[in-house]
């Protein structure tokens, strides 16, 4: 008997993944929460249904919600991470030495329990003395930390359950707060395919409180549709202004100083979305 797990990614169309085993199915206080081993793309977590990461192509979402934003800020010494409770965006932000915190604010302690026990080659890193972890609510901690980070990145799930009130104008607006003057913010902001106006609200409301508005895209093959948006807020620094040749070379897989501008530009029905 063969079993297959199905995200329905919209009510007429999902990704399926042929199935091993399944290690842990769990409701927490917050969300439904599996780890699965399949076939195609090794251990994958699932969040409400919905893929957050898999073993062979989590490298890709990871590296480019920390590097592009790490390299536009010329000296990023404290970072926060909002969500991302499997450790991927740590891992890539500690690959900064100029780094000196690292600060992990998630909602659901289950996320980084299982991360921790079943990927450790993404939550390896949860435990530098570099990082602090701190199981809370990110809305808040940016509500409590004015001027504080010189860069935030939001590695939410997608705007249902805990992770709704990170996709609304007000966050952005605690989030230019909780930076200093010359900070730098960056979200996941979903697929053109199928959210094209959640793209377009996250874009229009961005634009309404930081000067430098950037929208980049990347391809991640569990996700939906495949082509995954991110929205970069920043106070002073414009990342197509980076002068690449500068950009030193990281042990990387996807992002590369020669992408770090090619990732802005963008298909035209995307960048319609964006003016």
């Amino acid at each position: 008997m063969e079993l297959w797990y199905t995200e329905k990614q919209t009510e007429s169309f999902g990704i399926t993944a042929k199935i091993r085993e399944t290690l842990v199915t769990e409701q927490t206080d917050f969300q439904k929460l599996d780890m699965i081993d399949t076939e195609e793309f090794g251990r994958m977590l699932v969040l409400d249904g919905m893929v957050m990461t898999t073993i062979k192509d989590e490298f890709v979402y990871h590296e480019m919600v920390a590097h592009p934003a790490l390299f536009t800020h010329p000296n990023p010494k404290h970072v926060l991470v909002v969500g991302g409770g499997d450790g991927g965006v740590i891992r890539e932000v500690l690959k900064h030495p100029g780094v000196e915190k690292a600060v992990l604010v998630e909602i659901d302690g289950k996320v980084i329990e299982y991360s921790k026990k079943f990927l450790p080659e993404i939550a390896g890193q949860l435990e530098n003395s570099r990082v602090e972890v701190i199981v809370n609510d990110g809305f808040m901690h940016i509500h409590d930390h004015k001027n504080t980070y010189d860069v935030i990145m939001v590695d939410s799930t997608e705007p249902v359950g805990p992770a709704a009130p990170l996709f609304e104008r007000g966050f952005y607006q605690g989030i230019f707060e909780a930076l200093k003057e010359d900070g730098i913010f960056v979200a996941q902001t979903d697929n053109p395919w199928f959210k094209a106006d959640l793209i377009q609200k996250v874009n229009r409301d961005v634009k309404e409180i930081f000067p430098i508005t950037r929208v980049y895209a990347a391809n991640i093959p569990t996700y939906p549709s495949g082509m995954w948006t991110f929205t970069m807020g920043s106070k002073k620094h414009d990342p197509l202004q980076v002068d690449e040749t500068q950009i030193p070379e990281l042990e990387t897989k996807y992002y590369t100083p020669r992408l770090h501008k090619a990732a802005f530009v963008l298909p035209k029905f995307v960048e319609d979305l964006t003016k």
